[in-house]
């Protein structure tokens, strides 16, 4: 798992982040599959490099968000997590994660004495319990309506 940054960019990265994005956004060329990109070295030579569309999209993304102000993780899909980091980014419990587990909602594995869990399963379970928590506002929704309790 690489972890781009654990500190909150500064003020100014955040702005530089923010306008960076915008010049980006606007540049990116959807239908490609590849552009390029002007990079200076030291001396400020500039190389040019091909780099794929989708990696330019997850940079503005990327980009927005250190303009918000947020710190940034990459986690690639097929990425195994410690039950520790499923945890927090289901915003649970370890022991509440680990009934989940027993329990066999989301599939893991042990590695030693270790549980590991693949980041794609815990987002599919993520979207599932968020879908489910979607159906029964709805639900709620509509009793109000019904009853004539909506504000």
């Amino acid at each position: 798992m690489a972890v781009m940054s654990t500190l909150l960019p500064s003020e100014e990265e955040a702005t530089l982040a923010k306008l960076s994005s915008r010049e980006l956004a606007a540049y990116v060329e959807t239908a490609a599959s590849s552009q390029q990109v002007a990079i200076s070295d030291k001396e400020g030579r500039l190389h040019q490099v091909e780099v794929p569309v989708s990696a330019l999209r997850l940079l503005v993304d990327i980009l927005i968000e250190l303009g918000d102000g947020n710190t940034v993780k990459l986690i690639p899909v097929h990425a195994e997590m410690t039950t520790q980091e499923a945890a927090d980014m289901l915003g649970m419990s370890r022991p509440t994660l680990i009934k989940i587990l027993d329990e066999g909602h989301i599939p893991y594995h042990r590695s030693g004495n270790r549980r590991k869990v693949k980041y794609k399963d815990v987002m599919h379970y993520k979207q599932a319990i968020d879908n489910k928590r979607l159906q029964a506002l709805n639900e709620l929704s509509e009793l109000d309506q019904t009853l004539g309790l909506g504000y």
